[in-house]
């Protein structure tokens, strides 16, 4: 729990948005909790729940809830309204990848720069991204107060490199290598784990094939 808001709220919380946010490109100006239900393959009882550990006040009989004021308070929430500054820590294929999604900016992710140690790339742009030596990420990190690092480096560098952003003043790193980083308890940490996601969708597909063999 993130204080009295479940971690699957907050999961399920960047599906309300974009849906949202497509219904705000249709025109629609009200939207029901049974609709939010069913676009998401939700029940309207877990959507009721979750907007309302967001605060959201109850939509009004027959129309639902504002659009505007669902977004409002949903970025409002999530924080996604304060702009939060990240660094992108190695820049091979998937960093320089993850340094050109702009849907970032949707969620209020801002990253100012990406550190590598390649003096090929040092000095370059990426995707609008200036591109730095990592001897000069502590001092970014401090002068700039970032708390909020994206760590994409070779596996057996990513613990060295998570201690340094501890060291600097990170308080919250996104890992997408494929090792296990250890932190102070006070640092948060979110891992991708390829590995692991690619073994959950093996199985969705051995059941739904196992499904379509038997009919």
């Amino acid at each position: 729990m993130y204080g009295e808001v479940s971690i699957q709220t907050f999961h399920r919380m960047p599906g309300y948005l974009k849906t949202l946010y497509e219904l705000k490109k249709e025109g629609r100006e009200f939207v029901s909790s049974v609709t939010l239900a069913e676009v998401l393959k939700l029940t309207p009882s877990i959507v009721k729940k979750d907007l309302s550990q967001a605060k959201v006040q109850d939509g009004k009989p027959k129309v639902g809830y504002s659009v505007d004021d669902l977004i409002r308070a949903l970025e409002e929430f999530l924080g996604y309204n304060n702009a939060k500054d990240a660094v992108l820590v190695g820049c091979g294929k998937l960093g320089q990848a993850l340094l050109g999604y702009t849907g970032f900016a949707d969620y209020g992710l801002n990253i100012i720069a990406g550190f590598d140690i390649d003096d090929k790339i040092i000095g370059e742009k990426v995707h609008s991204k200036p591109i730095l030596p990592t001897g000069k990420l502590e001092g970014a990190i401090q002068k700039l107060d970032i708390k909020i690092a994206i760590l994409t480096v070779p596996g057996e560098h990513a613990q060295a490199m998570a201690d340094v952003l501890v060291r600097a003043g990170i308080r919250a790193i996104w890992n997408f290598t494929p090792a296990h980083i250890s932190v102070p308890d006070n640092i948060a940490v979110r891992n991708e784990n390829m590995a692991s996601s690619l073994a959950v969708l093996s199985a969705q597909l051995r059941e739904i094939l196992n499904k379509e063999n038997k009919q």
